[in-house]
Parts: structure tokens; sequence; C-alpha cells
């Protein structure tokens, strides 16, 4: 991946109907998510009536074995919710990293809840301001408080579950995939009208333990059998008797992030009937069959690992063409290059793979990418392969240009940073020193995901948003950039951005 994105979150919640410890599903379920953020991980245990959390910065960490009793002292339970994050609203502080993550809490008058969340919520300003009328001391720090507290100032109206989650969903706007738990122990989860961020629910065989999670590698880790994705606008609580489904809003068009399919998620999780790594393997190979000429002049295929692995399969089986495996990262350099000063980035970005120089001197080689937003890191691997002797380097990107910002859970959300919206393909294969930029065709995309395109997000690559105030910030911000506006942070979050299209 060419900027190594940050998404939103992770979300992992499960019970035991046995009342058995439930931190180790809640643990491994987030280990093995960890993918989805790396900024800071929590976990919160519902034991009759009390919470009890642990919040910390970083990956989720290993246990050593004379810690396990500590840990399952300090979170007992039979219910839990669990979060791994990176920062799309908020500060990025570590003050503020911390008083962000999750899973939050919020209480008052008696009434208490607990969410763990993915997604970004778009009309921030709205909700502060009537969140702010009821609590005085509201902190907002990431969009999880926006909704917990959303949330319970509908139960404070004496609303049942149901009907403040259903408001909840008729009044912010955005992507949210929540699961939560009740200060009386009611366990449950929803998905925003869209169905923009994954969330799926499964169970035990022994029919005592039920799970959600945002991808179904949670579920394998733990035994757990996937029972299906929760629907655009659907509530689904949980009992002895297993799930209890409801939809309780419903929009003309579901909007799934296409980006899931390209680059977050785990090419072992699946949507639907399909595994990740199948449909990136059929990126590849429709990203041939575009290209023929360009195909015919190439030697050998190279990939970007990780995510450029699998596609770089799909090239190999549809070309014929031998795909080398000359590049490999150095799995132990962590370093983001997100994160960084663009003076490290470029070093950083340069020790994390490892090309195999006498692989690649005089070939003509087509290097297998998941999307391009920056621009650095295959510029950098360009700079890289040129210098060992590469006669000709093609890219071949299974993500369409992106010429937008995200407003649902991917941290690009200004114009400015993505090297598509100022660029044409042949002007960005110009910058990043590549000889030709193949990028994947979105109706290649759409087709091999197994979705409708009425199905899918296409925002970031088309400019056409699902929800209405997205829709209108986009447009405004683009023609204030276009005419020199300084982006100067997320545009959701610029008041001078939002205030002239509320």
């Amino acid at each position: 991946m060419g900027e190594q994105l940050r998404i939103a979150c992770g979300v992992f919640a499960a019970i035991n109907f046995d009342k058995q410890p439930i931190f180790p599903y809640i643990y491994w379920g987030l280990r093995a998510q960890n993918h989805r953020g790396h900024q800071s991980h929590g976990f919160l245990t519902y034991d009759g009536g009390k919470f009890h959390a642990h919040r910390s910065l970083d990956l989720v960490p290993k246990i050593k074995t004379s810690a396990i009793q500590e840990w399952f002292g300090r979170l007992p339970g039979y219910i839990g919710i669990g979060n791994v994050r990176y920062t799309t609203s908020g500060k990025c502080d570590e003050k503020s990293l911390i008083s962000g993550t999750q899973p939050v809490t919020a209480s008052k008058n008696g009434l208490k809840l607990a969410i763990s969340f993915n997604g970004n919520v778009v009309n921030t300003f709205q909700l502060k301001k009537e969140i702010g009328e009821h609590f005085r001391d509201f902190s907002y720090e990431c969009d999880a408080d926006l909704i917990s507290h959303k949330l319970l100032i509908e139960l404070l109206k004496g609303k049942d579950l149901t009907s403040a989650v259903k408001t909840c969903m008729q009044e912010i706007e955005g992507a949210f995939s929540v699961a939560g738990i009740t200060k009386d122990g009611d366990f449950f989860a929803f998905k925003d009208p869209h169905s923009i961020r994954p969330l799926c629910a499964g169970h035990g065989l022994d029919s005592k333990t039920y799970a959600f999670s945002s991808e179904t590698v949670s579920l394998d880790v733990n035994g757990l059998e996937r029972d299906f994705e929760l629907e655009a606008g659907e509530l689904v609580r949980v009992t002895e008797d297993g799930f209890e489904r409801e939809q309780l809003v419903k929009e003309p068009r579901k909007a799934f992030c296409a980006f899931e399919f390209a680059y977050f998620a785990r090419p072992d999780s699946r949507f639907d009937d399909k595994y990740v790594y199948e449909i990136r393997e059929e990126f590849g190979r429709n990203i041939v069959r575009e290209n023929p000429n360009i195909v015919k002049d190439a030697d050998t295929v190279l990939s970007i690992p990780e995510t450029g692995d699998d596609s770089a399969m799909g090239v190999h089986e549809e070309s014929g063409l031998r795909w080398e495996r000359a590049s490999r990262r150095h799995r132990y350099v962590t370093e983001r290059a997100f994160i960084l000063l663009n003076k490290e980035r470029y070093a950083t970005i340069d020790k994390k793979i490892n090309i195999l120089a006498s692989k690649i001197k005089g070939k003509r080689v087509i290097i297998t990418e998941d999307s391009i937003v920056r621009g650095d890191t295959t510029r950098v691997t360009i700079e890289k392969l040129r210098r060992m002797g590469a006669k000709k380097v093609y890219v071949f990107v299974t993500f369409p240009r992106i010429i937008g910002p995200c407003f649902y859970g991917i941290d690009m959300s200004t114009y400015g940073q993505l090297i598509g919206s100022k660029h044409n393909t042949e002007e960005i294969a110009k910058i990043i020193g590549a000889n030709a930029i193949c990028y994947q065709s979105i109706e290649g995309l759409i087709k091999a995901t197994g979705f409708s395109r009425d199905q899918l997000c296409l925002a970031c690559i088309t400019g056409r948003y699902p929800t209405p105030l997205g829709q209108r910030i986009a447009e405004e911000m683009k023609k204030r950039f276009l005419e020199g506006y300084e982006e100067t942070g997320r545009l959701y979050e610029l008041e001078e951005a939002v205030q002239n299209v509320y």
C-alpha cells in the first residue's frame, strides 16, 4: 500500500450465556484485527451491572503467562466489547489519543451504556451542539463519544433501545457500525442506513457464545461460525435464544466501502460468499485484460508486499508472466509512513521493503499496488527499482484513481493529500517515475466484488457521495481547493468548511 492509510477502527464484541469469562474472546478478536488500528486499543467487560475497562495506546499487547490471572481479575464478566483504533476524528496528540480510545461510555440519571464503533460521523457540529445542551461538560475526542451520548439522550427521553437506535440512524449522518452494552446487560449491534462499514455476526457451536465483528477473521480465531453480515439500518439484539434482527431504517441504496476489498480487510476475511484474497486476485486478472499491450511489453511481475501479493497472483495467472517473489517486507520495521515527518518518511519507506536486485536488473517489470494516494511509497519503490537496473517499470493499481476525500472512516480527508485529485494518470506516472500506470477500471472493480454499483460506496473515485451533507462538503471544498484554499485539517472538522453547507 502506498501510504499505509488509516481506517477508523476494528470492532469485536461477544457474550457467553454460560457466564464464562469473555475476555479471551475479546482479546483474540482484537489481535486478529490489529491491522485495522495501531494507535490504540481497548477492552470493556460487563459483570452484573458493572463495566470494567482497560484502554491503552499502540498495538494489542502480548500477554505473558504469568500475567493472565491479573488480566482476568481486571476484566471480569461474560459480556465484552473491544476496539482497535486509528484516528479519523479528533486530535492526534497523546492526551487526546488516550481520551479517544474506545470503547467509550456515557451515563446520566442512572442510565449507562458502552459502545465500540467503526466509521466516521459527518454532521459533527450539529451533534456537538445538541449534546452540549444535555451534557454541559461534554468532551469530544472521537466520534464514538457523539454516538454514545446521542443514544443516551434518546434513552433519557424514555424511549426503548429500538426507538433510540432508530432515531440515531435517522439523525446521525455518516458511517457507523456499533456494538454496545447497556447497564442492564442488553447486548446489541447496529449499522448505519447505508451499511458503509462492515460488521458481521456469528455464534459458537455450543450456542452459548455470540459475537459481532468487523471482520470474519476474528470469528475464525475464536472458533465461531459466521452467521450473517448486518444489513443497512439493522439493529440486532442477542438473547439466550440467539440473534433478534430488526431493520429499523431502509434507504434506497447501500454503500459498502469499496476500499475494504482493495486494502483494509485481511485477505482471509469474507464478505458475503467471497474471500477477500479471491477478489484481489480477480482485480489482477482484470488489469491484465484491460491492458494487453503493457503486458506484452513486460518480462516479470513484482508485488508491493503484502497487499499487492494477491493481485500479483491474478496478474501472473492471467498473463502467464512469472511472478518474481523478489520483494519482501522487513517484518519488524513497523514504523508507519503517515506518522513520520516528510524528511523521515523517505528513509523509512526505503527500509521497509527489500528488493533482490539480481532478479530485476535488465527486466521490464510490472509492480502491483493496491492504491495510490500521495504517491510517496510508490515513487520510492520505483526509484529503488531504477537504481537496481530495471529497464522499465509499469504500475498496476487495483483501486481506481482516487479523486476525492473520504468522510466515512478512511483518513484521507482533504483534496491536497490526494495526488489523483490534481493530476491525471499520465501526470501521476511522470511524478512517480513509472513508464505507465494502469488503474483497474471502476466497472472491473465492481464486477470482481460481486456487489452491484448501487451497493458500494465509490465516492473517493467517482465524486458521488452516499450522504447529502458529505456531498455538499465535498463540492464546496473542491471549489475552494481549486481556487487556492489551504486545507488545514479534515474537511468535516473545519467550521469554515461546513458552515455554508448545513
